[in-house]
């Protein structure tokens, strides 16, 4: 078996709206509707399917938990210019600029929160 992508993955958030707005005024990613209502976070050709806390749709984890997430997003924009807009939008770098190591080499990265208090980290491959 050879494994070619991440399609998609799902986070558990306490509230759907609230974790829509962050993600699409924060980090711009597009809104989808499907199945039932059902909501996504899409962004380039990936995505990250909504549940809400006590209303998972299954098959679902054992234990899906708001907050137990650490997404690492790779940014066309700089990161720089990425600690800009979030500065501008009022949203609080928990660390960073810092060094780390990504899927396919090095990487500068910054961290934040989402509302469920998820790490997101923003980065630019080096």
């Amino acid at each position: 078996m050879k494994i070619n992508r991440l399609d998609h993955l799902v986070l558990t958030v306490k509230d759907i709206d609230a974790t829509c707005t962050f993600y699409r005024d924060i980090l711009e990613m597009e809104i989808e509707t499907f199945q039932q209502n059902r909501k996504a976070l899409k962004f380039g050709i990936q995505k990250i399917n909504l549940h809400q806390y006590g209303h998972e749709i299954d098959p679902k984890a054992i234990n899906p938990t708001p907050g137990s997430g650490d997404l690492c997003f790779i940014a066309d924009t700089p990161v720089a210019e990425v600690i800009e807009t979030l500065k501008n939008k009022g949203i609080a770098i928990e660390t960073g600029p810092v060094e780390r190591t990504g899927a396919t080499g090095r990487l500068i990265s910054v961290y934040l929160r989402d509302p469920d208090q998820n790490l997101v980290e923003i980065s630019n491959y080096i």
